[in-house]
């Protein structure tokens, strides 16, 4: 799939005000070292193909930075192991080894993957509630995901 093509054809229009800005592609050594450092086997096939075209993917609001649509591999691996390894997390939530962190909703909730056994077998996509602890399934893969969380039919 065409990344760069569906968000500036299909994401760009619906979202009133904010503009995605594409970072330079990952590398293979960059998508090797987030499998390493997350000891994942594989990523799920559209991340991947995603990081391929970009290394994650900026919101742009008036020309400024607000966040991140998806993050870079870079911050996938530091966002990730801040919440499988700090000890206060461990003693306020479940276990984080089981998902792969992607996004999040800018209150303190995120998104991601599911990661049993060093692997993403699901496309699926869920959200992680801060206050809750909650992980509530939200779209069926990442397409689903960036067109429902962009146009509010998914919402937190």
């Amino acid at each position: 799939m065409d990344w760069k093509k569906y968000i500036t054809e299909h994401i760009n229009p619906i979202v009133q005000d904010t503009t995605f800005e594409f970072n330079t592609a990952a590398g293979n050594d960059q998508l090797a070292e987030l499998r390493l450092q997350l000891q994942i086997d594989e990523l799920p096939a559209q991340l991947e193909e995603l990081y391929k075209q970009t290394n994650g993917i900026r919101e742009i609001l008036n020309g400024q930075p607000i966040g991140e649509l998806i993050w870079s591999a870079e911050r996938v691996i530091e966002t990730n192991k801040e919440y499988r390894c700090t000890p206060d997390f461990a003693e306020l939530y479940m276990s984080f080894d089981q998902l792969l962190f992607i996004s999040d909703a800018g209150n303190g909730d995120l998104f991601g993957f599911v990661v049993l056994q060093g692997k993403t077998d699901r496309p699926d996509i869920f959200h992680w509630n801060h206050e809750d602890d909650s992980r509530t399934w939200i779209a069926a893969d990442l397409k689903q995901f960036l067109k429902g969380w962009t146009d509010g039919t998914i919402h937190v």
